[in-house]
């Protein structure tokens, strides 16, 4: 999306139009030879290979911000974490604390609901190695700064996996109308800060960090479920989210 598009109306409009851009020349490349070559264990399947829009309710309250899909994952299934064990971990600790219908996620059309909450990213597209470039960060920004005034009316609490999320979501919000003090909030594993609105029709939103549910990290110990659960828990309830109990 360019500042010369006209801003998508509603959330289905967003996400129809996140899954046809192409403004990335190396992720485009590096999303659709995953999706042709595959893995070994999904060679029967049928990839994405296409950038992977938000997932949940379009009148959220809690957002969770990753940092981009897995290449045989999302990029797979097309779907936020859906099909890799970071989002195993991630869809257990909602499941586990209200904010979804059942612990996995295999692909789309498996059941799953999210309750009050939605996932996205800063980069929807798989890159190389899990590490998309400054610039193809900056390119995509334009989409969650569309998906944030979307959500704007409901949206009251997000929870940010990670320090790339982090970082790449502060600008965005004080782009899009919260006042973001200087110097910018530290990530941190049970980071919390609230800001307040600029513009009078705003809520004030609260941001929570949580390291990311990678396996770098859910494997070593340096993130457990319980500390998931904990921050989910939290922002949940600071977003006013009905969890399901």
């Amino acid at each position: 999306m360019t500042p010369a598009d006209p801003r998508p109306r509603t959330l289905a409009e967003l996400d129809a139009r996140v899954t046809e851009c192409r403004a990335c020349p190396r992720l485009v490349e590096w999303r659709e030879l995953v999706a042709r070559e595959k893995r070994a264990a999904f060679r029967d399947q049928t990839y994405w290979g296409r950038p992977v829009p938000g997932f949940g309710p379009a009148d959220a309250r809690l957002l969770v911000v990753g940092l981009a899909p897995a290449a045989h994952g999302a990029n797979r299934t097309g779907r936020m974490f859906t099909g890799d064990r970071s989002g195993d971990v991630l869809y257990a600790a909602m499941h586990a604390v209200g904010l979804a219908t059942q612990p996995t996620a295999v692909a789309p059309g498996d059941g799953l609901e999210l309750i009050g909450t939605r996932i996205t990213s800063p980069v929807h597209c798989a890159p190389p190695e899990n590490k998309p470039t400054p610039a193809e960060r900056d390119r995509c920004r334009s989409w969650l700064e569309a998906e944030l005034h979307l959500l704007a009316p409901t949206v009251r609490a997000v929870v940010v996996l990670g320090g790339f999320g982090w970082n790449a979501l502060m600008p965005v919000l004080a782009g899009a109308g919260w006042s973001v003090p200087r110097p910018r909030p530290t990530f941190g594993h049970g980071a919390r800060v609230t800001l307040s609105p600029i513009a009078s029709d705003l809520p004030e939103l609260t941001v929570f960090g949580c390291f990311h549910v990678s396996q770098q990290n859910t494997f070593t110990g340096r993130l457990t479920p319980a500390m998931v659960e904990a921050v989910l828990a939290e922002a949940a309830d600071a977003a006013g989210v009905q969890r399901r109990v």
